[in-house]
């Protein structure tokens, strides 16, 4: 997969060189020609360059890029402005960061597809959620086991989880499900809106945009994942 990721503080450097570990293209920027340098070995490419400027951003490879990322963490009002330029650019997967309730709204707002939150968050973790496919969140228990959420395959929409069978057929334990539902906010926006059904039981439908949470062996959800993809 392609990345682009803006800001290259503690949070994006961090997930840049994970990515960049694992095999991915990744494009780090900053203003900071120090930073740049500091990662250029550690990252696939780096740039420098301000991403508040409307007339170079465009100039990047936005629409070969999977997954755009707006790291930027010391400055709210390059952070928005950023989010709303590539948002007018219409990339594939926007993900921005929040550094406080009021510029979450704010992101919310303009449209972003997720918002990371990398005080509470690890690189770590969304290295692994941004390179498993359909993987939305992930919650290590052990080195063994986790407990994930992911998108429900299309090759399963419309059958009941009795009728799929899921625990003898992937070996893995759906422990509920997640309607998403899209609501107009405020400023007239849609937003999603997500509502947790309880403990699934084996007469649940799945429907398309459902999302599963499910519970099993880190060798078994990967199994799921890419038969899933």
């Amino acid at each position: 997969m392609k990345f682009i990721i803006f800001g290259l503080g503690n949070f994006g450097a961090s997930l840049a060189q994970k990515l960049t570990e694992r095999g991915h293209e990744v494009i780090g920027i900053d203003h900071s020609m120090s930073k740049v340098d500091a990662f250029k070995e550690k990252i696939s490419h780096t740039i420098c360059l301000d991403a508040t400027d409307q007339y170079t951003v465009p100039g990047l490879p936005l629409k070969d890029t999977d997954v755009v990322i707006v790291a930027i963490g010391e400055n709210e009002g390059d952070n928005i402005m950023v989010t709303a330029l590539l948002k007018n650019l219409n990339v594939k997967r926007l993900i921005g960061r929040a550094l406080n309730p009021l510029h979450e709204n704010v992101l919310n707002a303009i449209g972003v597809d997720e918002i990371v939150h990398p005080e509470e968050e690890t690189a770590e973790r969304w290295a692994k959620k941004l390179c498993l496919v359909g993987l939305i969140d992930s919650f290590k228990l052990d080195n063994n086991f986790s407990m994930v959420e992911t998108n429900v395959p299309k090759n399963l929409e419309g059958k009941s989880i009795g009728e799929i069978d899921f625990r003898r057929k992937y070996n893995l334990l759906i422990l509920t499900t997640i309607k998403n539902t899209q609501h107009k906010g405020i400023l007239g926006l849609n937003r999603n809106v997500t509502e947790v059904q309880g403990v699934a039981s084996p007469e649940v439908v799945l429907e398309a945009n459902d999302v599963l949470v499910l519970f099993g062996a880190n060798q078994d959800i990967q199994s799921f994942l890419k038969e899933k993809r």
